[in-house]
């Protein structure tokens, strides 16, 4: 029996060793190596550590042109990302077997970068400085960075170019098309007021062909709803060619040029005599090249003429008592015609308010260290959205709101009032004439938020790509691009044709 008691022993022992491996290994399995490495306790947290102050003192003793010194830190950090690269891929942690060597080797390069006189103060002085320049290096690329984003999202797609060319053609060989188009503009239901208004001022065909789709798909009555859209010379035939060629559950479709516009000229609109000022044009077409000026205050879609129609709407359709302005990167997902019925006691603008965060605020959009700005208006003051907005035209011609627009725009002729857009000259416009509506009417920031709240956005009237992640473009957020895409017709052969060429 006490022979036996060894063998016994050394079973026991083993079933041990065996269960503990076992462990060991799920406890592997299950490794979070993010957690690991930022155990106080772990290895791996001790060599990236080491690592980090070695980094500091290559650096250092580069700089001091102790290149052996620096060679020896190199490669000891490799070893040390060399073993942090395996722990991970293998999901085990680093054992004391093999942190023991570099980490004493770390320690002892590190000793001898000390003892070199790299003392506290010159690691701090030096690193200072590197971080300087890294952070001038950070910001450059920043800039660079928001240069290639705005150039990306300014850039027209190939495959929309191409459907503009392809409609064009058919506007130009098809004279039925302006046939057609001339009976439209005859038509009474055009200045019906008993029917829903909605415009669109926009030079993308696809785009504007999206709003008009889910505005009617979600209405309620769709043939009650009459669509007024003001393009450009260039996009004109392209627009004219699809709306008449496309079903839209028996809407009205009105397409016209603004180019058509006589009215529309520099004794009468200031925005139009910014556009012929030399110095103007150099600010925003880039002729001005003061890096001190943000590449986005620069860009020419802020001085539009197509973007800044919106203050004219009662001009270009005298008629109408009231109507809902939606911009081209909206979706919508809700019938808008109980908007027409909503009480906006007597304010012309009927629009989401957007203060929820301080950002909105009026202080954030305007120069209130200019007295002709802080003398008229409180900074705390709410801002609100353009992209849908319910308009009392009646209430717009009694408050002579084009006029006030007209004052403003003339005032920041020099770009000291505000630097960009049209929400600011809308600020001042409407101040004291606009209606917060419910924010369920309007979502925003489908353009560059990627944390929308999916309840806020199922929940919207309308959603609002703003950003230059617009969903045509390939820098799209995927998240929300099929809320755009349901209202595209990807099946219509000209689609098809530009997508594939």
């Amino acid at each position: 029996m006490w022979l036996k008691l060894p063998w016994l022993l050394f079973k026991t022992r083993r079933k041990k060793e065996e269960e503990d491996s076992r462990m060991e290994q799920v406890v592997h399995e299950n490794l979070n190596f993010t957690e690991e490495i930022l155990s106080a306790t772990s290895y791996s947290r001790q060599l990236a550590e080491q690592m980090t102050l070695a980094k500091a003192y290559v650096v250092i003793a580069k700089e001091h042109n102790n290149l052996h010194l620096s060679w020896e830190l190199s490669s000891k950090i490799r070893s040390c990302q060399l073993l942090l690269s395996n722990a991970a891929m293998r999901g085990q942690a680093i054992t004391l077997e093999e942190a023991e060597p570099i980490i004493s080797s770390l320690s002892s390069l590190i000793y001898k970068a000390q003892d070199a006189h790299y003392d506290i103060a010159t690691t701090i002085v030096t690193m200072k400085s590197h971080i300087q320049a890294l952070e001038e290096r950070a910001n450059a690329a920043t800039v660079q960075s928001t240069v290639f984003g705005q150039l990306v999202a300014e850039a027209f797609p190939k495959s929309l170019h191409c459907l503009i060319v392809k409609l064009s053609a058919d506007w130009l060989r098809r004279p039925s098309l302006k046939d057609l188009a001339n009976e439209q503009r005859n038509s009474p239901r055009l200045v019906d007021n008993n029917l829903y208004h909605f415009c669109i001022f926009s030079d993308n065909v696809l785009a504007t062909s999206a709003v008009v789709n889910s505005t009617i798909s979600n209405a309620d009555h769709p043939k009650q709803i009459v669509f007024h859209i003001v393009t450009n010379g260039v996009s004109y035939g392209a627009m004219q060619a699809w709306f008449l060629s496309n079903d839209f559950k028996g809407s009205t479709v009105e397409v016209q040029n603004i180019e058509e516009f006589s009215w529309l000229n520099a004794s009468y609109a200031p925005i139009i005599k910014q556009l012929l000022d030399v110095d103007s044009r150099a600010y925003y077409f880039g002729e001005n090249q003061d890096l001190k000026v943000e590449s986005k205050l620069r860009n020419p879609k802020y001085i539009s003429l197509l973007n800044h129609l919106r203050f004219y709407i009662p001009e270009i359709y005298p008629q109408l008592e009231k109507i809902v302005f939606l911009d081209d990167d909206v979706v919508v997902q809700k019938d808008l015609t109980p908007l027409f019925s909503l009480d906006l006691h007597g304010n012309v603008n009927g629009a989401v308010e957007t203060c929820l965060e301080s950002f909105h605020r009026y202080y954030k959009y305007l120069n209130f260290s200019n007295p002709v700005i802080s003398s008229k208006f409180d900074p705390q003051a709410c801002g609100w959205a353009f992209g849908m907005n319910v308009l009392d035209l009646i209430a717009w011609r009694k408050a002579n709101v084009t006029a006030r627009y007209h004052h403003w725009q003339e005032q920041n002729a020099d770009r000291t009032l505000w630097k960009l857009g049209t929400l600011p000259a809308g600020l001042l416009a409407f101040y004291g004439l606009t209606e917060p509506l419910d924010r369920r009417w309007h979502v925003l920031g489908l353009g560059y938020d990627l944390n929308i709240d999916n309840r806020l956005i199922e929940s919207a009237a309308v959603v609002h790509f703003n950003g230059n992640m617009k969903p045509w473009l390939k820098l799209a957020i995927g998240r929300y691009k099929p809320l755009w895409e349901r209202y595209i017709n990807l099946s219509h052969p000209y689609l098809q044709d530009c997508v594939t060429s």
